[in-house]
């Protein structure tokens, strides 16, 4: 059978900015006949976010991170139909996800490796499981709750830079669920500020490309943070981190500003930083939802009722069409995109 797959065509360089050439569309093959326990899957969509710039590099600097090899195609958290299974457990028509879904149209894969959805509990959105009601929305539940110590009536105020990105969005909307009194996002579009206020339920937003960024949050935090949900690092970071308060926590999710340098996860803190991390300890721990998988089930419920009751708001960039999944990458990389960034490969 012919397939279109993407493969990575280039590396960007340790400190290269990520490019839609970095990647190349190709016809290829798969076998015609399947093998016990193996389905066969039409993709329906996948799923493009920041930790796949650490993959382009030979080495991803993590232990449980393959880097992609030249040549050969890409692959993450996708979703798609079965539409041929010789496994006991799925047949034809049933939907699937997994995380490690190659970048093509259609493939042939183990099927114990592939999780079966129910669409009814996302409202027949299937790619919210890749957002949402998937990975990042663990990332951002389970990084609050396990990190972030939010406590109801502690009256905690809660920062989350990148807050217009897939995660970021999410965790703000969670802290105020989980019993923060306050919720302050940084992004970098006025029309980014005004969703996360007006749409998502954020008290403010600042943007940091305008203005003094600490100052204003000084002005929209005047009892300081509690609670910081980093998606970003580098100087936002450091001046949230210089606003927070004795005993204070921080949810290391992401560094995105530090994905294009060729410096260790997570990134050292400054002298001046690390110093006043110290004083006020401020807890920051590399946090990793791969760790809490246990806790999976019942936390992906939890946000789909969320979704169910519009408690949860969700936002999704979805760009179509296979042959532009390097180009919604870099869209991305660069921080174009609201939302979880979503590549809609066939209806």
């Amino acid at each position: 059978m012919i397939i279109q797959r993407v493969v990575l065509n280039s590396r960007p360089g340790k400190n290269g900015v990520p490019v839609a050439e970095n990647f190349r569309l190709e016809q290829s093959t798969i076998a015609d006949t399947l093998q016990a326990g193996q389905v066969r899957v039409k993709t329906l969509y996948l799923s493009v976010d920041p930790y796949m710039r650490c993959r382009m590099n030979e080495d991803t600097g993590s232990d449980y991170l393959r880097p992609w090899q030249l040549a050969e195609v890409a692959d993450g958290g996708g979703v798609g139909v079965v539409e041929e299974s010789k496994h006991s457990n799925l047949g034809k028509g049933d939907f699937v996800t997994s995380f490690t879904w190659p970048w093509q149209t259609v493939a042939i894969l183990d099927g114990n490796l592939l999780q079966k959805l129910v669409p009814q509990l996302v409202n027949g959105r299937l790619s919210y499981f890749l957002g949402a009601a998937g990975i990042t929305g663990l990332t951002a539940l389970l990084g609050i709750r396990e990190k972030g110590h939010v406590a109801v009536g502690a009256n905690q105020t809660m920062v989350v830079s990148g807050a217009a990105g897939a995660c970021g969005s999410l965790a703000g909307q969670i802290g105020r669920l989980e019993g923060c009194s306050r919720v302050v996002g940084i992004a970098g579009t006025d029309e980014k500020c005004s969703i996360l206020v007006q749409e998502m339920g954020f008290d403010a937003a600042i943007n940091y490309k305008k203005g003094d960024v600490a100052k204003q949050l000084r002005e929209l935090c005047p009892d300081g943070v509690d609670v910081y949900f980093d998606n970003v690092g580098g100087d936002i970071s450091d001046t949230v981190i210089s606003q927070m308060n004795q005993n204070s926590h921080i949810v290391l999710c992401g560094q995105i500003s530090q994905y294009n340098k060729d410096v260790p996860y997570p990134p050292p803190l400054s002298p001046d930083i690390e110093k006043i991390q110290k004083e006020r300890n401020i807890t920051r721990e590399r946090f990793l939802v791969l760790n809490y998988m246990d806790k999976q089930e019942t936390s992906v419920l939890q946000l789909c009722q969320w979704i169910q009751e519009g408690k949860l708001k969700v936002r999704e960039t979805v760009v179509e069409g296979l042959a532009n999944i390097g180009a919604a990458f870099q869209s991305m990389m660069n921080g174009g995109n609201i939302g979880k960034q979503i590549v809609s490969v066939s209806k």
